[in-house]
């Protein structure tokens, strides 16, 4: 098992807004926030307006931005930022 540096998990971090930030420039909000929930290697995007938005409208911005994803999730799931 390889052991993990403060370096690493800070660049998981870094990438991990990076993607994000990304994602909320897409959609054009002001808002957005993520977490990981690492029992079920899932990682859940909350962006602000998503809720106007069909879920084809979602595939067609987003799907760009995950084929270039370098990171290894189970489920990357997108949804509306509750306040």
């Amino acid at each position: 098992m390889t052991d993990f540096s403060e370096d690493d998990y800070e660049a998981y971090e870094q990438d991990l807004e990076i993607l994000v930030d990304t994602l909320r420039k897409c959609f054009n909000a002001d808002k957005a926030r993520y977490s990981v929930i690492g029992h079920q290697n899932a990682l859940y995007i909350e962006i602000e307006g998503l809720d106007d938005l069909t879920n084809e409208e979602i595939q067609e911005v987003a799907e760009p931005v995950f084929n270039e994803l370098d990171m290894d999730f189970d489920e990357i799931s997108l949804v509306p930022l509750k306040k």
